[in-house]
């Protein structure tokens, strides 16, 4: 699919789990788990899928994935099965270096979107993209030195820290445009000033969701994350975003969803739903 300049392309970089009544806060499982199945655990299988940008002169990747290096602990409890897909082969498959990155622009901070910023090497962190500056809101990362009892297990430093310490780290600061085709929508029910990412040119746009929308079954108002630090805001945001979605017949990028990549949205009614839906990248 290409936006402007820019060849879109998917990267894939792991599968992991988390609980299900999590993802979907006050609604009952009966409802849920017909679209999403959770383990003996009452884990749901998420993805790790991240979006790259390819023009003549920029290599721009939009989140960095779960990422590697994690520890036995976290394996288990966060069921990461990698053995199909990481963010190096989704790489090699396009026969790309993380040397040639030019741009990353991190949703938010949250370890399952920025886990593959950086890699441990020789009992250091190291940033994956030497090459590239990484773009974050500023008030988010103010945030994420800080956080809440309820959201610290969701910030792991050494996935970020060293991004800033080298100097990569870019500010920014409300909703901007990033260039002709790339503008920064910021939102705050899941987590304070994460960045939903709009590419768009006169005959598409794609929104790269973030945590607004996880899956496509949180397309409907009231299913939203229990670890949304503001989910009355949540609800507005999605009330804002979802007509204008319709209106200009935006498609949806899922970072999490387990088999759609991206889909428009419908409304009947007052209600909203997926309407058409893309498996795959659009050729």
């Amino acid at each position: 699919m290409k936006i402007g300049k820019y060849e879109l392309k998917v990267i894939e970089t792991g599968v992991f789990g988390l609980d299900g009544g999590a993802m979907f806060g006050i609604i009952p499982k009966p409802l849920w788990s017909k679209f999403n199945p959770a383990d003996e655990q009452n884990r749901v299988s998420l993805h790790a899928r991240n979006l790259l940008l390819v023009s003549d002169s920029r290599k721009i990747l939009i989140d960095t994935g779960i990422g590697s290096d994690w520890d036995e602990k976290f394996i288990r409890n966060y069921r990461l099965d990698q053995s199909e897909n990481t963010l190096s082969n989704s790489f090699n498959k396009y026969g790309i270096k993380p040397d040639e990155i030019t741009d990353v622009l991190l949703t938010h901070l949250h370890f399952d979107h920025t886990g593959g910023s950086t890699y441990l090497k020789n009992g250091n962190w190291i940033p994956t993209f030497p090459n590239a500056k990484y773009y974050v809101q500023k008030k988010h990362f103010e945030w994420a030195l800080s956080p809440t009892e309820k959201d610290r297990g969701s910030f792991i430093q050494n996935r970020f820290l060293p991004l800033h310490r080298e100097g990569l780290l870019n500010f920014i600061d409300g909703d901007v445009q990033f260039d002709d085709e790339i503008e920064f929508l910021t939102i705050s029910g899941h987590t304070t000033f994460q960045q939903m990412i709009k590419v768009h040119d006169s005959s598409n746009t794609v929104l790269y969701c973030g945590d607004l929308f996880p899956f496509t079954s949180h397309i409907p108002i009231p299913y939203v994350m229990g670890y949304d630090l503001q989910p009355l805001v949540t609800v507005q945001e999605k009330k804002k975003i979802l007509p204008i979605a319709i209106e200009q017949n935006w498609k949806l990028f899922f970072e999490h969803d387990p088999e759609v990549i991206m889909a428009t949205v419908a409304e009947s009614q007052g209600k909203f739903s997926i309407d058409q839906v893309f498996t795959e990248m659009i050729k």
